[in-house]
């Protein structure tokens, strides 16, 4: 499992754009994401670029925290 976490969201709302944003991705599966910690975690079934993921989050309207 990967994790990321995540700056910006603030109600279930903003967890399921961000998680539809993630589940868009070519070879993510299985995402969940904990309001409370801001943390999306996700299952890779092929390898994904971390760009590609940041960019899917940053387009949803939230920001990645590296």
């Amino acid at each position: 499992m990967k994790s990321i976490k995540i700056k910006g969201m603030s109600c279930q709302h903003c967890v399921m754009a961000a998680t539809k944003a993630l589940a868009a991705l070519d070879g993510v599966k299985d995402v969940k994401i904990d309001l409370k910690s801001g943390v999306a975690t996700y299952e890779e079934i092929k390898a994904v670029d971390s760009k590609a993921v940041s960019g899917a989050i940053k387009k949803a309207g939230y920001e990645v925290v590296e």
